[in-house]
């Protein structure tokens, strides 16, 4: 007996650290969610509509951090190098984990081997606004204005999403444009609302307004089916748009090598957050779809998106846009 009460205490005091650590977490400091864009746009909104209720059913405090440039590489490697100790997360969107890793040469990281897949948070809605200096009232007399003005038409691209639709756009209709990078949105629409730029395809962010007062055009969505928020704008389909190969999602990951503990409790609180009806709708706001998915799940479709941005470039030879 002597013997035995001996051991039992002995395996406390022998079990690991980090073990400890994870039947803990999180409890010893906040968490950090770093956002690859700038304050202000979509991705930065949604990231804070998740992020919040997040907090709440973890009982931790979540601080976002927006790091935006270099189509989201700086924040992606920042996170890629940080202690895979669940305290640093990424709402990484496909910019900095499909179409860096695919295009950029030499890649600033590996965005399967690098990272840590959490859960899926959703999907982006986009939108093809344009300045209302342009008078076009649908897709087709758009083309039709940008042909008889070969060269004349600037367009933004804030994201990668955004910039390879103006590509396809440009490509099947035979335009000649001239293009814009931003670093985020929030830099881009009031560019669109000034003039400075008189098209682009992004998503609506806290731009509903402005369409409403007549100060932006909104003439098709790359959705699949029409959007709540704009019902009367036609799909890329039922407007003649090119369809786009890759889909626009964020998603949760952290860095390589999370314990499987602490990878399991962020992707089932992040589930069960993203189900429930006023957090979706919060979201939807933003022409958001909240999606979760098991951290499998979210490996498998991360390494479709990266394939497909790979075959994106190599047809739209965007490795050498700026």
């Amino acid at each position: 007996m002597r013997a035995v009460l001996a051991l039992s205490f002995c395996v406390p005091l022998a079990f690991p650290a980090t073990a400890l650590a994870q039947l803990r977490y999180p409890a010893a400091k906040p968490i950090r969610l770093v956002v690859p864009f700038p304050a202000g746009g979509t991705a930065d909104l949604a990231a804070r509509a998740f992020a919040d209720p997040l907090a709440r059913s973890l009982g931790q405090t979540i601080l976002v951090e927006n790091r935006g440039g270099a189509d989201g590489a700086i924040a992606s490697e920042a996170v890629a190098k940080a202690l895979p100790d669940g305290y640093t997360l990424l709402f990484g969107t496909n910019t900095g984990l499909a179409m860096v890793p695919a295009l950029k040469k030499p890649a600033p990281y590996d965005a399967l081997r690098d990272f840590t897949p959490v859960s899926l948070v959703g999907l982006f809605g986009f939108f093809l606004f344009t300045h209302p200096s342009i008078p076009a009232s649908s897709v087709a007399d758009l083309i039709a204005y940008i042909k008889a003005r070969p060269g004349a038409i600037n367009y933004g691209s804030a994201n990668s999403t955004g910039m390879l639709a103006a590509h396809l756009f440009a490509q099947s209709a035979g335009l000649a444009m001239v293009h814009v990078p931003y670093k985020g949105e929030a830099q881009a629409m009031p560019d669109l609302v000034a003039g400075h730029i008189q098209l682009i395809f992004n998503t609506p962010g806290s731009v509903l307004g402005f369409v409403k007062e007549g100060k932006i055009r909104v003439l098709a969505t790359l959705l699949h089916e029409r959007s709540p928020l704009l019902p009367d704008t036609p799909t890329a389909a039922e407007a003649g748009l090119p369809p786009s190969p890759v889909v626009p999602y964020a998603a949760l990951v952290g860095p390589a090598g999370m314990p499987k503990a602490i990878v399991d409790r962020l992707a089932g609180e992040a589930a069960g957050v993203l189900a429930r009806a006023e957090v979706r709708a919060a979201l939807a706001r933003y022409a958001f779809e909240a999606r979760s998915s098991p951290p499998g799940e979210l490996a498998t479709f991360m390494q479709e998106q990266l394939d497909l941005w790979r075959t994106a470039g190599q047809e739209l030879r965007l490795a050498d846009q700026p």
